[in-house]
C-alpha cells in the first residue's frame, strides 16, 4: 500500500499531507494517554506487518491491519500509523517522507473510519462482533486500495490501468485481512476485552 516517492502529483501529495496532519492531530488530542502502551504495541504490530510486501507497480501488496487499529485506538490509529510508515521510510525506503501524507492518509484514513463506524458493533452478541471484526479488517483495505487508486489516477490518468490492477490484487488481501481481524477481536473478547472498550 506504500506508494512510492516521484509517482504523484504535487496537489495530490499537498492535500494528503495536510489531511494526514489534520487526522494526526486529532488523534494526539483524542489519545487517552493510559493507552500509549496499546498504541505503541499497535504501531509495532503495523510495522512488522507491512514489512512483508509484494512490490506491485508503483505500490506494494501486503497486510495492514489498519481495521484492527482502528477498533482498538479509534483516532489513535493515525498517529500510530504515521509514525510507523516514517520509521519503514526512514530505515527500509518503504514509500518514503515525501509521500507519507498520501501513504498516511490511504492507511490511517479507512482504519479510522472503519473502527468509529463498527466499533458499536463490538458491544453486542457475538455473531454481531465476528461479522464487524471482518467488515472492520476487510473494508479497511478495501478503502484503502480506493484511495491508493484515486491518488494514482488524479496525479495521471495514465495510471487508470495501474489503479484498476490496485484494487484487483488487494482482493485476497481483503480476504485474509477480514478474517484475522474477526479471529483477533473474538480473542481479545475473551482473554482481555477492556483492550476494545467493552463489557462481557
Amino acid at each position: 500500500m506504500h506508494i512510492s516517492e516521484g509517482i504523484l502529483s504535487a496537489p495530490v501529495l499537498a492535500g494528503g499531507a495536510v489531511l494526514t496532519t489534520v487526522g494526526t492531530a486529532i488523534g494526539l488530542k483524542k489519545l487517552d494517554y493510559d493507552r500509549i502502551m496499546s498504541v505503541s504495541l499497535l504501531s509495532a504490530t503495523f510495522f512488522v506487518a507491512s514489512l512483508i510486501h509484494v512490490p506491485l507497480g508503483p505500490g506494494s501488496v501486503h497486510l495492514l491491519l489498519g481495521g484492527l487499529l482502528g477498533l482498538i485506538i479509534g483516532w489513535g490509529a493515525f498517529p500510530a500509523i504515521v509514525v510507523a510508515l516514517m520509521l519503514q521510510a526512514l530505515f527500509f525506503q518503504y514509500g518514503g517522507i515525501v509521500v507519507l501524507g498520501v501513504n498516511g492518509l490511504i492507511i490511517a484514513g479507512p482504519a479510522v473510519f472503519c473502527g468509529l463506524i463498527l466499533h458499536p458493533w463490538l458491544k453486542k452478541n457475538s455473531k454481531q462482533r465476528a461479522i464487524a471484526g471482518f467488515l472492520a479488517g476487510f473494508c479497511s483495505i478495501l478503502l484503502s486500495a480506493i484511495l491508493m487508486a484515486m491518488a494514482l489516477y488524479f496525479s495521471d490518468h495514465g495510471f487508470l490501468k495501474v489503479a484498476g490492477l490496485v484494487l484487483i490484487s488487494h482482493l485476497p488481501v481483503m480476504l485474509i485481512e477480514g478474517l484475522i481481524t474477526m479471529f483477533v477481536v473474538n480473542f481479545l473478547v475473551k482473554v482481555q476485552p477492556e483492550i476494545l472498550s467493552i463489557e462481557t
